[in-house]
């Protein structure tokens, strides 16, 4: 009798000590999660630092339609323009069945079609530069400070999205929003800095000012 009431007793006592590792692995893992949702939390608040940099303008929203076997199929078109106006500007367009759809597609075309832009002290442009796509033509030509940003249309959303406060630019062929605003940017792909070009010419800096 006093063997099974000690054997009894045994497991009671190691059965009460098995206890407290199980709660603590159960402590444990919540712990954990509890810091892998902050852990995500702050990632998520990178990201939207990172995307708050980001500006996203829409240039223009139209209806079109697709004619198929069983009809006309409607769709929208959204021509967007993502700039930092630290230097960076890009022109995407997105199509989608509504429009908001077509404005996140747009904003991520835009974002992967980026241009970087050479600014000067005074947020011009360098030099003069020509631009064109299609049958639009766009003439960019920096200006001095306080002019402000001398253009229209989807011209003035490029140039002020990339950053620069004072710039002439002018529209020289087709009126089409989505075209000028491609030609704007050839024109600042094509840009480049006195000190660059004197270095692509094995010339010295003091030369190409003379």
């Amino acid at each position: 009798m006093t063997d099974s009431k000690n054997q009894s007793q045994n497991k009671r006592t190691s059965g009460s000590s098995d206890a407290p590792p199980a709660a603590d692995g159960r402590q444990e893992n919540q712990n954990r999660r509890n810091r892998g949702e902050k852990r995500g939390g702050r990632r998520d608040r990178r990201g939207q630092d990172r995307d708050s940099e980001w500006q996203e303008r829409v240039v223009q929203i139209r209806r079109v339609s697709k004619t198929v076997k069983g009809g006309k199929k409607m769709s929208f078109r959204a021509i967007v323009v993502v700039g930092n106006e630290k230097g960076q500007v890009g022109v995407g367009v997105g199509k989608a069945g509504d429009v908001i759809g077509a404005v996140r597609k747009g904003v991520a075309d835009g974002k992967k079609h980026l241009v970087r832009v050479p600014l000067t002290r005074s947020n011009s442009i360098p030099t003069l530069s020509n631009g064109r796509d299609g049958a639009a033509s766009v003439l960019i030509r920096p200006a001095a400070p306080g002019t402000g940003v001398i253009a229209g249309g989807s011209i003035r959303t490029v140039l002020e999205l990339a950053g620069i406060k004072n710039v002439l630019a002018k529209r020289l062929g087709s009126k089409t929003p989505l075209n000028n605003a491609r030609a704007a940017m050839v024109a600042l792909s094509e840009l480049r800095t006195h000190k660059a070009t004197a270095k692509e010419r094995g010339i010295s800096l003091e030369q190409i000012y003379s």
